[in-house]
């Protein structure tokens, strides 16, 4: 048995499934994704519709632009009540999207699917906004953080940070909660967060993105702690941004010896 750890995933649907070929995952084998399964590349209604049917061995982790989904669809929900539509109906869909597409042009104040992923997946892909309700349901039940041993590591997989407590005083002064830290850190993650002989596994923050602290030419990054004596990763090698950086790849970690793969 191995286990393997993806992020930032982000609509890109065939190299996941490229990926999972060339690590030749079976059902002996654990994947954790670490969240950010939408928006940007164009197949996140594939990505969907492959979250809500995942086997047992595979767990989901919230990612920020997954709770920013959870959000949108909530508001959407709430406003296609108000407006009498129904969410079953195709047509009824489209006239709730058209509205509040009309409204956040109208309002630069009001941000609601920046990404245009909603709307395509109403408008191009055809699905109804109970549809898209029920993905929301799903990803209200993924985690913030996963934890496994691994040999004599403790191994949290997180979607940006992980600090045991909520604590510090700059934490606080720079993130409403722990949720937050959870989905947002970037180098904040190595200064304030990690675990105790342990490792943590995050995304967030493509490697190919200049000027990053993660920055690694589209490679896996690693950095040691070396008072806590423990590993930080960021595995995010910015898949989606493939048309725009030659370097951009999806990156995968297994945890039992580091080993590193990309499609």
């Amino acid at each position: 048995m191995s286990t393997y750890v993806i992020s930032d995933i982000h609509g890109c649907y065939d190299e996941l499934m490229q990926m999972l070929e060339k690590i030749q995952f079976t059902d002996k084998d654990m994947l954790i994704c670490a969240g950010d399964y939408i928006n940007k590349g164009k197949q996140s209604a594939e990505i969907l519709n492959w979250i809500t049917n995942v086997p047992d061995n595979v767990i989901l982790v919230r990612g920020n632009h997954d709770e920013e989904y959870i959000h949108d669809i909530e508001i959407l929900w709430m406003l296609c009540d108000k407006m009498n539509l129904d969410g079953t109906k195709l047509n009824d869909s489209r006239v709730l999207y058209q509205s509040i597409e009309k409204l956040t042009k109208q309002e630069d104040s009001i941000l609601i699917d920046p990404c245009g992923t909603i709307g395509t997946l109403i408008n191009e892909n055809g699905y109804t906004m109970v549809q898209l309700y029920q993905w929301a349901e799903r990803m209200k039940n993924m985690p913030f953080f996963y934890k496994i041993q691994i040999g004599d590591r403790t191994c949290v997989i997180v979607h940006a940070g992980y600090r045991e407590h909520f604590d510090l005083p700059e934490m606080r002064a720079k993130y409403n909660c722990m949720e937050e830290f959870y989905l947002n850190a970037r180098e904040d993650s190595y200064m304030w967060g990690g675990i105790q002989h342990g490792m943590v596994v995050a995304g967030h923050t493509p490697t190919v993105k200049d000027g990053a602290f993660s920055y690694n030419d589209g490679k896996v990054f690693r950095v040691y702690r070396e008072d806590l004596d423990c590993i930080f990763y960021d595995i995010d090698c910015g898949c989606w941004m493939r048309h725009l950086k030659e370097n951009a790849r999806l990156g995968c970690l297994r945890l039992e010896d580091e080993a590193v793969f990309y499609v």
